[in-house]
């Protein structure tokens, strides 16, 4: 009886990769076997998934798990969209999104959509055309035209980040324009009467900028100056944001950023200018992103839960994809403002 031939020399698809024939020879068993082994291991004695199980450790095989669940429609893999892996307070959503799902034998595929709807779109074609077993936004899907295919897919999806009566889907996240009106109610409280705004130019940002100046205004407070920089924000977007700023409003007493990064480069710039920070201007970020707390003076900020989100986002995903009814498809998880010595 000749030898099981090794990984090197077993025959190829033009592709060169490893097929299932070549696991099943290797195996000294059938196709079928194998396909059973790595799909319905019950199905099959302990030896035979053992030697299986050797021959695919051997050939490196990796198995088709579309063509697999073409007849299960399941593909077990969820799709995620984030604006950009460039800003860190994502992070903590997209981690405990990994995490949740693959304590369920799910696995996360990430893509970087930007803060562009076009881009956003495109990115959605691509992923539906793959039929994942479930897709999370970060924020509401504002596009008619990505809305439409999200519904026609058929898919599972969860909005996350953002708040609206009318989701695709399902939806995990905080209203933008709360968290604007809750840092107003907390600077009037505290005696600031002359803020500013620097906001990245994103729609989450916007929203919670319009809700500051809505509860301001209704505070009857003086107007508000706005700086608007291009997202992902960054401390050196701060920096150059408050230098403009001051040299339209000098009398500035503080600054509400729509980052840590920019409260950071705010915070930064007015040292640089022999500024003392609260007293001679005060700052108030947004994320309470691990640093926010070591900088001097540390930085008052508004904490999102992301592992909360991201972990409920993965427990729709599982629950929809297998078969579970979602009893609550909408969950507010609110927000916690958090004073530090900035503001």
């Amino acid at each position: 009886m000749n030898p099981p031939q090794a990984p090197s020399r077993l025959a190829r698809r033009s592709s060169g990769g490893i097929t299932l024939d070549d696991v099943a020879k290797l195996a000294g068993v059938s196709a079928i076997t194998v396909s059973r082994a790595l799909n319905t291991p019950e199905r099959v004695s302990p030896k035979t998934r053992e030697k299986v199980r050797l021959a695919v450790e051997r050939t490196g095989y990796v198995p088709n798990l579309l063509a697999g669940g073409l007849a299960s429609n399941r593909s077990r893999l969820v799709a995620a969209l984030v604006p950009t892996i460039a800003g860190p307070v994502f992070l903590e959503t997209v981690q405990a999104l990994t995490e949740a799902l693959a304590e369920s034998g799910y696995q996360l595929m990430l893509g970087q959509s930007g803060y562009h709807n076009w881009r956003e779109d495109a990115l959605i074609d691509a992923i539906v055309g793959r039929r994942p077993d479930g897709i999370v936004l970060t924020g509401i899907m504002r596009s008619a035209e990505g809305r439409r295919r999200l519904l026609a897919s058929g898919i599972p999806v969860v909005e996350t980040w953002d708040l609206t009566p009318t989701p695709v889907d399902m939806l995990v996240g905080f209203s933008h324009e709360k968290v604007g009106a809750a840092i107003a109610d907390f600077l009037h409280g505290k005696g600031y009467r002359r803020p500013a705004v620097v906001t990245g130019d994103d729609q989450r940002a916007n929203l919670r900028r319009a809700g500051f100046e809505q509860a301001w205004r209704t505070l009857g407070g003086a107007p508000v100056e706005v700086c608007s920089v291009p997202a992902p924000t960054t401390l050196g977007s701060g920096r150059s944001a408050l230098a403009q700023l001051l040299a339209a409003e000098p009398k500035i007493d503080v600054v509400v950023c729509s980052s840590d990064a920019l409260a950071h480069g705010v915070i930064t710039e007015a040292q640089a200018r022999g500024l003392a920070v609260p007293k001679d201007i005060a700052a108030m970020g947004f994320g309470d992103l691990g640093f926010a707390r070591h900088v001097h003076p540390a930085i008052s900020t508004v904490r999102i839960d992301g592992n909360a989100i991201g972990r409920q986002a993965a427990r729709f995903i599982v629950d929809r994809a297998e078969g579970r009814p979602v009893a609550q498809k909408i969950i507010d998880l609110g927000f916690s403002l958090i004073e530090r010595a900035s503001a």
